[in-house]
């Protein structure tokens, strides 16, 4: 019963959200960089952050990952209202990802691991929030996440703060997984849903002392960083609006349907995932497992971003 309140909850926040935005006039103006045509209502992944608020109060989860998450939200809200410079946003993300270290205890463990972690933390966040840019692609992809955590036996004590996210996800892609959005998440939604499977991520890889569950968010973490490498490539500037990665290319150059592309990111990751669970649980995975199928996902990858990119080029011509 307390979950179906917290799924109607969720939906009437969104709600007197969007009368909120309209008022205020929050909304995405669509550039020649955009994958949307029409203004839409921006920030509606504020239900992320109000959801893990929500979770603390219900002691689903501890406050220190409370703050963090509403920390980086609160930051990447006002900056989805008037862009912030990147000290403001750096600074709430690496606060957040103390946090995070504090809740994980893992200012106990060896030092040299802090870096190598926090590096990580900040790379996913920022990927996470550059694959936000078609209808659908972010709350499936953290749906999909959400799901795969909660199947895990070393995950069952956290499964009514992963309900809960699960349900602000549901909420949510009510009004973002639509041929036309009544909403996107904003930076305030995508960092804040990063920042917590992030958190999520290296909590269950420390409980389970399996590294293997790293391939839980392969797809978006292969797709973000070859298209990082590929910019750098061709001298450009990371941090500028762009439509180069794969879902982009098929969204918007290929034209396929926002949601079809969507539903095969997460798709493809669910299977992904399911592949790991079972192997998992069958006692198969290993670090040269791990390697060759993160190996394979690659290659493929980059043989399906190669023949996207050729016909897109030969469209162009």
């Amino acid at each position: 019963m307390i979950y179906i309140t917290l799924l109607f909850l969720f939906i009437g926040i969104e709600l007197i959200y969007f009368k909120i935005a309209d008022h205020y006039n929050i909304i995405d103006k669509p550039n020649s960089r955009s994958s949307h045509s029409s203004i839409t209502l921006r920030g509606g992944g504020i239900i992320f952050p109000i959801a893990i608020l929500i979770a603390g109060l219900l002691g689903y989860v501890s406050w220190a990952v409370v703050l963090a998450v509403v920390l980086v939200a609160v930051v990447s809200f006002i900056d989805d209202i008037k862009p912030l410079s990147q000290l403001p946003r750096f600074a709430s993300h690496a606060i957040a990802i103390g946090l995070v270290f504090y809740d994980l205890n893992l200012f106990s463990q060896a030092i040299w691991i802090l870096p190598i972690i926090f590096i990580l933390l900040i790379g996913w966040v920022n990927a996470f929030n550059f694959m936000d840019g078609i209808n659908g692609i972010t709350v499936l992809y953290a749906f999909v996440a959400i799901v795969s955590f909660s199947f895990l036996p070393i995950n069952q004590e956290s499964l009514p703060l992963l309900i809960t996210m699960g349900l602000s996800c549901c909420a949510f892609g009510i009004f973002n997984v639509r041929k036309k959005a009544k909403t996107f998440a904003g930076d305030v939604g995508s960092i804040s849903m990063a920042l917590f499977l992030g958190y999520f991520m290296v909590k269950t890889i420390l409980d389970s002392g399996q590294i293997g569950y790293l391939l839980f968010l392969s797809v978006y973490g292969i797709d973000a960083i070859i298209t990082i490498f590929t910019r750098i490539k061709k001298k450009e500037n990371i941090f500028e609006p762009h439509r180069s990665h794969l879902y982009q290319y098929l969204a918007n150059e290929l034209g396929y349907s926002h949601i079809l592309v969507s539903f095969i990111y997460a798709g493809v990751q669910l299977v992904i995932n399911a592949v790991i669970v079972y192997l998992e649980t069958n006692g198969k995975i290993s670090l040269p497992i791990v390697v060759s199928f993160l190996t394979v996902q690659i290659l493929v990858y980059l043989w399906i971003r190669r023949r996207v990119v050729q016909k897109v080029n030969l469209k162009g011509a």
